[in-house]
């Protein structure tokens, strides 16, 4: 374990990047603090200051776990299975468990460090009084560590499964936003009723670290149910490191030599089977994968052809699931719109509407363009593309068009809710109009954002996870400055920060409870507008370099 230790901790701790990362998340914890220390002689005797600062220093630290923790895990088996180390990392002396401890501490390690540096600005909330070190100080540090703890070994599990490093990241990152805010859904519709569904939403939800971090920092809880005090955090415990243990469990079992021995059935071509079976297949398919393409046209963008065909879910009969799924998911929001509108309102079935579309648009854009770019540098294909007579242009527009066709059917796949909407109340036409915009506008920058990532990486996996840190960044990091308004910040500064996120433009936009005082749009429709052009010309000049001779 001393080995896997100082091979991936040590090195993980002395590249820049992590560096640039630490030194970020201890300055921000700094300005928090600074932001509302008391000035003069004058003291805050009943602690409001420092409560304030706290909420914003716990939902913070939070994201930075959500977001960061995920990635090292992730690529860690996958990555030793593609460098071909993995052979010998099973064959040596060393047991499954020394192993897999040793992965688990190196990359935990880092998440650790980052906790760490924050303690200053903890000990400062404390300083500063109203804040309990032993009462609400530590548990946000445990209910951390935990949730550390959960998101590792869940990357841990995925890269053991995994065949190729975006693959992995894309796959935890859909997990945790599972864990994360899919699971608090459920009870936010059937808290209060009573039956055994509210029971289990009631206890699904604890899976998730949201609900113990809002109750140890003292800001109530999602949904505001009656059953509180430290009895939830420590449901959220037991949980988490019961899934941990799982986990654990079931990735120490598959390491071992059998996990290398993956035999793939070479098929018969649909042509050639019996008549009974071709019907059935028709069936289940629509559009059969294995049949022979026809031949690319003489006006058809090839790059774009060669997207669709060669790229992991981008064959039709893919698209086809992927579409059926999210039209599944849009009538499932369409019957909760229908009877939720009297119990809860229009306007906050349209948040959770818009939350889980935009939670959307956030995990599949970076998975499908991230490694536009630096794919093809991976696997060489980009040498080829030197060697053809295609522009710098053709290439943009190809592999844009192709993320943008299928982001396209799926936003088309996920609209009826807004339409039973409009059925119910047609005076929120208006207001719909205005999401349908936001919602736009946040696929074309995530795209545009993570193609532009894309072409200044030489590998997809950092290609995808940059991506998706830095779109969680846009969209939910002003979030956390609305969460201190009116304390620590004023209206024009909320304001002022929320035009830059696209999820809070469109909760504005739907008057959703908590962001019906604030106008973001059409400033944020300026914003996303410029900012999308901006990337796609820093995109253009990119490949316009990468294409020149070397």
């Amino acid at each position: 374990m001393n080995a896997i230790l100082e091979r991936e901790l040590l090195s993980l701790l002395r590249s820049r990047k992590a560096f640039a990362i630490q030194a970020a998340v201890a300055i921000l914890c700094g300005l928090l603090v600074l932001i509302r220390w008391p000035d003069g002689a004058r003291v805050d005797l009943a602690g409001v200051r420092s409560r304030e600062v706290f909420i914003l220093f716990g939902y913070g630290l939070l994201t930075a776990v959500v977001l960061l923790v995920p990635v090292f895990p992730a690529t860690s088996i996958v990555r030793e299975r593609q460098q071909k180390t993995l052979v010998l990392l099973i064959h040596s002396p060393l047991t499954p468990l020394t192993i897999y401890l040793g992965k688990l501490v190196a990359t935990l390690g880092f998440a650790l460090v980052l906790i760490a540096l924050t303690a200053p600005g903890a000990a400062a909330c404390h300083a500063m009084g109203g804040v309990s070190l032993f009462g609400e100080v530590l548990p946000l540090y445990g209910v951390l560590i935990v949730a550390a703890v959960q998101f590792g070994t869940l990357g841990l599990y995925v890269s053991s499964r995994a065949r190729s490093a975006d693959g992995a990241l894309r796959v935890t990152y859909g997990l945790v936003l599972l864990l994360a805010v899919f699971v608090l859904l459920p009870h936010m519709f059937l808290q209060g009723s009573g039956s055994l569904f509210g029971q289990i939403a009631e206890a699904i939800r604890w899976v998730s670290p949201i609900p113990a971090v809002m109750r140890v920092v003292g800001h109530g809880d999602v949904g505001e149910a009656a059953n509180g005090g430290v009895h939830g955090p420590l449901l959220y415990v037991a949980l988490a490191l019961g899934l941990s243990v799982a986990l654990a469990t079931a990735t120490i079992r598959r390491l071992n030599y059998r996990m290398l021995d993956r035999t793939r059935s070479s098929g018969i071509v649909t042509d050639d089977q019996a008549s009974g079976t071709r019907l059935v297949r028709r069936l289940l398919f629509i559009v059969d994968p294995q049949r022979r393409k026809a031949e690319i046209g003489d006006s058809t963008n090839p790059v774009l052809v060669k997207e669709f065909r060669t790229r992991q879910f981008g064959r039709l009969h893919w698209l086809l699931r992927l579409v059926a799924g999210c039209a599944t998911v849009s009538l499932g929001l369409t019957y909760a719109t229908t009877l939720g509108s009297v119990g809860f309102g229009a306007e906050t079935i349209g948040g959770i509407m818009v939350l889980m579309q935009v939670a959307l648009i956030l995990l599949l854009t970076p998975g499908l363009a991230g490694g536009l770019i630096s794919g093809e540098h991976e696997s060489g294909g980009w040498r080829l593309l030197r060697l053809t007579p295609l522009g710098a242009g053709v290439i943009v527009r190809g592999k844009l068009i192709s993320v943008l066709a299928t982001m396209t059917l799926i936003l088309c796949a996920t609209l009826p809710g807004y339409l039973v909407m409009m059925r119910i109340n047609p005076l929120m036409s208006g207001q719909i109009t205005r999401v349908v915009i936001c919602l736009v506008l946040a696929a074309l920058f995530a795209i545009a954002l993570s193609a532009a990532v894309s072409s200044l990486f030489q590998r997809s996996a950092a290609a995808t996870a940059t991506a998706y840190c830095l779109l969680w960044l846009v969209c939910a990091g002003p979030l956390l400055i609305w969460l201190g308004r009116d304390a620590p910040f004023g209206h024009e500064t909320v304001s002022g920060a929320l035009q830059f996120s696209p999820l809070a433009a469109a909760l504005s936009a739907i008057r959703a409870p908590g962001f019906a005082a604030y106008d973001l749009t059409p400033a944020n429709w300026w914003i996303m507008g410029t900012a999308t052009v901006v990337l796609i010309v820093i995109l253009s000049v990119r490949v316009r370099v990468l294409l020149r001779p070397s």
